[in-house]
Protein backbone atom coordinates (compact mmCIF):
# COMPACT_ATOMS: atom_id res chain seq x y z
CA UNK A 1 0.00 0.00 0.00
CA UNK A 2 1.37 3.37 -1.08
CA UNK A 3 1.08 6.07 1.61
CA UNK A 4 0.73 10.03 0.50
CA UNK A 5 2.43 11.12 2.58
CA UNK A 6 5.62 9.22 2.25
CA UNK A 7 5.52 9.57 -1.55
CA UNK A 8 4.94 13.55 -1.02
CA UNK A 9 7.88 13.85 1.16
CA UNK A 10 10.84 10.73 1.03
CA UNK A 11 10.94 10.97 -3.16
CA UNK A 12 11.16 14.42 -3.81
CA UNK A 13 13.83 14.95 -0.66
CA UNK A 14 15.81 11.71 -2.62
CA UNK A 15 15.48 13.43 -6.04
CA UNK A 16 16.09 16.90 -5.08
CA UNK A 17 19.58 15.55 -3.11
CA UNK A 18 20.78 13.72 -6.13
CA UNK A 19 20.07 17.25 -8.11
CA UNK A 20 22.44 18.92 -5.51
CA UNK A 21 24.95 16.12 -5.56
CA UNK A 22 25.17 16.88 -9.17
CA UNK A 23 25.37 20.36 -8.76
CA UNK A 24 27.73 20.11 -6.80
CA UNK A 25 30.03 17.89 -8.91
CA UNK A 26 29.69 20.44 -11.65
CA UNK A 27 30.60 23.38 -9.54
CA UNK A 28 33.65 21.44 -8.28
CA UNK A 29 34.42 20.61 -11.99
CA UNK A 30 34.12 24.01 -12.70
CA UNK A 31 36.59 25.07 -10.18
CA UNK A 32 38.98 22.97 -11.57
CA UNK A 33 39.23 23.44 -15.06
CA UNK A 34 39.28 27.69 -13.89
CA UNK A 35 41.70 27.11 -11.56
CA UNK A 36 39.02 28.59 -9.04
CA UNK A 37 39.96 28.14 -5.41
CA UNK A 38 36.96 25.69 -4.18
CA UNK A 39 35.95 28.13 -1.28
CA UNK A 40 35.66 31.17 -3.24
CA UNK A 41 32.37 29.13 -4.71
CA UNK A 42 31.24 27.50 -1.79
CA UNK A 43 31.46 31.00 0.04
CA UNK A 44 29.41 32.66 -2.57
CA UNK A 45 26.75 34.09 -2.46
CA UNK A 46 23.75 35.70 -4.76
CA UNK A 47 23.39 38.85 -2.46
CA UNK A 48 25.60 40.17 1.23
CA UNK A 49 22.84 39.52 3.47
CA UNK A 50 22.02 35.41 2.31
CA UNK A 51 24.00 32.22 3.32
CA UNK A 52 26.88 30.99 1.17
CA UNK A 53 26.57 28.15 -1.26
CA UNK A 54 27.57 25.53 0.92
CA UNK A 55 25.79 26.97 3.72
CA UNK A 56 22.60 26.35 1.50
CA UNK A 57 23.01 23.01 1.07
CA UNK A 58 23.68 22.25 4.60
CA UNK A 59 19.82 23.66 5.60
CA UNK A 60 18.67 22.18 2.27
CA UNK A 61 19.84 18.68 4.41
CA UNK A 62 18.42 19.65 7.57
CA UNK A 63 14.95 20.34 5.97
CA UNK A 64 15.29 17.00 4.44
CA UNK A 65 16.30 15.00 7.37
CA UNK A 66 14.06 16.94 9.68
CA UNK A 67 11.26 17.31 7.87
CA UNK A 68 11.27 13.32 7.08
CA UNK A 69 12.10 12.45 10.60
CA UNK A 70 9.11 14.59 12.28
CA UNK A 71 6.78 12.95 9.44
CA UNK A 72 7.94 9.51 10.37
CA UNK A 73 7.85 10.26 13.86
CA UNK A 74 11.01 9.40 15.32
CA UNK A 75 13.75 11.77 16.25
CA UNK A 76 15.93 14.02 14.01
CA UNK A 77 19.36 13.06 14.02
CA UNK A 78 21.99 15.72 15.26
CA UNK A 79 25.11 16.18 12.42
CA UNK A 80 27.45 18.30 12.78
CA UNK A 81 29.14 20.93 10.59
CA UNK A 82 32.18 21.74 9.69
CA UNK A 83 33.50 25.16 9.93
CA UNK A 84 34.36 25.60 6.29
CA UNK A 85 32.75 22.26 4.36
CA UNK A 86 34.12 21.40 1.32
CA UNK A 87 32.90 19.67 -1.53
CA UNK A 88 34.24 16.43 -0.10
CA UNK A 89 31.78 17.33 3.41
CA UNK A 90 28.86 18.28 1.44
CA UNK A 91 28.65 15.38 -0.78
CA UNK A 92 29.10 13.49 2.33
CA UNK A 93 26.62 15.45 4.12
CA UNK A 94 23.86 14.45 1.54
CA UNK A 95 24.94 11.00 1.58
CA UNK A 96 24.19 10.86 5.06
CA UNK A 97 20.88 12.32 4.47
CA UNK A 98 20.01 9.87 1.72
CA UNK A 99 21.10 6.72 3.79
CA UNK A 100 18.56 7.98 6.91
CA UNK A 101 15.63 8.87 4.69
CA UNK A 102 15.99 5.62 2.87
CA UNK A 103 15.85 3.76 6.06
CA UNK A 104 12.76 5.13 7.09
CA UNK A 105 9.88 2.74 6.77
CA UNK A 106 6.93 3.46 4.33
CA UNK A 107 4.63 2.09 7.39
CA UNK A 108 6.01 4.96 9.77
CA UNK A 109 4.62 7.71 7.50
CA UNK A 110 0.92 6.18 8.62
CA UNK A 111 0.14 8.81 10.59
CA UNK A 112 1.91 11.55 9.45
CA UNK A 113 -0.92 13.53 7.88
CA UNK A 114 -2.04 14.32 11.52
CA UNK A 115 0.98 13.93 13.74
CA UNK A 116 1.36 16.92 15.60
CA UNK A 117 4.53 18.64 14.74
CA UNK A 118 6.21 21.37 17.30
CA UNK A 119 9.34 22.99 15.80
CA UNK A 120 11.00 26.20 17.04
CA UNK A 121 12.66 28.00 13.69
CA UNK A 122 15.51 30.08 15.34
CA UNK A 123 13.77 31.80 17.63
CA UNK A 124 12.08 31.01 21.02
CA UNK A 125 8.59 30.66 19.48
CA UNK A 126 7.41 27.48 18.81
CA UNK A 127 5.79 26.78 15.63
CA UNK A 128 2.93 23.70 15.66
CA UNK A 129 1.31 21.91 12.68
CA UNK A 130 -0.51 19.05 11.80
CA UNK A 131 1.72 16.98 9.87
CA UNK A 132 0.18 17.26 6.00
CA UNK A 133 0.13 21.15 7.01
CA UNK A 134 3.77 20.81 7.89
CA UNK A 135 5.06 19.21 4.62
CA UNK A 136 3.00 21.04 2.31
CA UNK A 137 2.97 25.14 3.32
CA UNK A 138 6.74 24.47 5.74
CA UNK A 139 8.97 22.11 4.87
CA UNK A 140 8.71 21.43 0.93
CA UNK A 141 8.99 25.20 0.46
CA UNK A 142 11.54 25.83 3.09
CA UNK A 143 13.43 23.06 1.29
CA UNK A 144 13.22 24.24 -2.27
CA UNK A 145 14.42 27.69 -1.36
CA UNK A 146 17.53 26.26 -0.25
CA UNK A 147 18.12 23.78 -2.91
CA UNK A 148 16.79 26.59 -5.96
CA UNK A 149 19.69 28.79 -4.19
CA UNK A 150 22.34 26.33 -4.33
CA UNK A 151 21.61 26.63 -8.39
CA UNK A 152 21.70 30.02 -8.47
CA UNK A 153 24.50 30.60 -6.67
CA UNK A 154 26.60 28.20 -8.43
CA UNK A 155 24.58 29.42 -11.79
CA UNK A 156 25.56 33.12 -10.93
CA UNK A 157 29.03 32.03 -11.16
CA UNK A 158 29.70 30.24 -14.27
CA UNK A 159 28.75 26.86 -13.76
CA UNK A 160 27.05 25.62 -16.54
CA UNK A 161 23.90 24.41 -15.68
CA UNK A 162 20.16 23.90 -17.02
CA UNK A 163 16.77 23.17 -15.53
CA UNK A 164 17.39 19.08 -16.34
CA UNK A 165 20.27 19.71 -13.78
CA UNK A 166 17.72 21.19 -11.20
CA UNK A 167 14.97 18.70 -11.10
CA UNK A 168 17.51 15.57 -11.04
CA UNK A 169 16.63 12.56 -11.98
CA UNK A 170 12.38 11.42 -11.64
Amino acid sequence: MTNPMYNASIPVFRQMLGSLQDILAKTEAHATARKIEPDALLQARLFPDMFPMARQVLIACDFAKGVAARLAGVEVPSLPDAERPGFADLNERISTVLTFIDGLPQAAFAEAATRQITIQPGTPREKQFVGEHYLLHYGLPQFFFHVNATYAIARHNGVELGKRDYMGKF
